[in-house]
């Protein structure tokens, strides 16, 4: 069974093969996402590597945790599920997306 990890505080310049090469020493790497800027592609500074099993995954987070990669130091623990996203979007009382209708 895979184990999903959460990867931040990486250099901006990271790549997903860099990431794999990093996480393969620990275990088998099935895949890896840097998290990308949807306009100019620069990495956001995360991403996500999901390892073969669970002891492997733990064996990763054990030595790459508060590790230092390009002069900034990794987080790497385990990923928790993303919750679901809804349309309906509330900015506030009054502001854009408010449920709230406007009087006139």
């Amino acid at each position: 069974m895979s184990s999903k990890l959460y990867v931040g505080g990486l250099p901006y310049s990271s790549t997903a093969s860099e990431l794999t090469d990093l996480f393969s020493v620990h275990g088998t790497v099935e895949s890896v996402n840097v998290i990308t800027d949807k306009f100019t592609g620069q990495s956001r500074g995360f991403g996500f590597v999901e390892m073969a099993t669970k002891e492997e995954a733990q064996a990763a987070i054990t030595a790459l945790h508060s590790s230092e990669l390009g002069g900034r130091t990794l987080t790497v623990n385990e990923a928790k599920p993303q919750t679901p996203r809804t349309g309906d979007r509330d900015f506030g009382p009054g502001g854009f997306g408010s449920k709230r209708r406007s009087r006139f």
